[in-house]
């Protein structure tokens, strides 16, 4: 009987630790589960809109869906410019240019329209200072193009001149 009673009395003392284990469990799996429930509704962008947290967001998001309209460029002619160039020597060295402004939106067209004396002023200016050879290959091309908006941009303010574009350049 003593064996028995030694085996009923292990089993006493083995039920207590194994619904402890299993009461440790419980308080360790709860949390980490609803943790991670509650990470997985945050990142999936369930929960942010359920707090009121996320409705600009949402706001961005279907607005970047959809792109503004761009406004759309307008092109105005300049008249030929024929200007002596700073050419050292006797021989007398010309340019002859044929150019159109683009500028960013078309509300602003009549306001370079009434700037097109002091933008041709700015620019015969601009041109008899430079020498010929300031004009040759793609970087003179370039250069003259960047000194030409920045004088267009103050000569246009406060319509927004973004490009001046070639369309004929004749160096004799």
């Amino acid at each position: 009987m003593a064996a028995k009673d030694a085996k009923e009395a292990e089993a006493v003392e083995d039920a207590p630790k194994k619904q402890g284990g299993k009461k440790k469990l419980i308080l360790i799996a709860v949390p980490v589960l609803l943790l991670g429930a509650g990470a997985g509704l945050w990142f999936g962008g369930i929960l942010p809109p359920l707090l009121g947290m996320g409705g600009q967001q949402v706001d961005e998001q279907h607005a970047e869906s959809q792109p503004p309209p761009m406004p759309q460029p307008a092109f105005i002619d300049l008249p030929e410019i024929v200007s002596n160039l700073n050419a050292p020597g006797r021989r007398a060295s010309f340019v002859r240019l044929r150019a159109k402004i683009e500028i960013s939106r078309q509300e602003d067209v009549a306001a370079v329209q009434a700037a097109m004396p002091r933008l041709v002023d700015l620019f015969s200016t601009y041109l008899r200072e430079v020498r010929p050879e300031e004009l040759r290959g793609s970087a003179g091309s370039h250069r003259l193009r960047e000194e030409l908006i920045a004088r267009a941009s103050l000569a246009a303010n406060p319509a927004r001149v973004t490009d001046v574009l070639f369309v004929e350049i004749l160096v004799q």
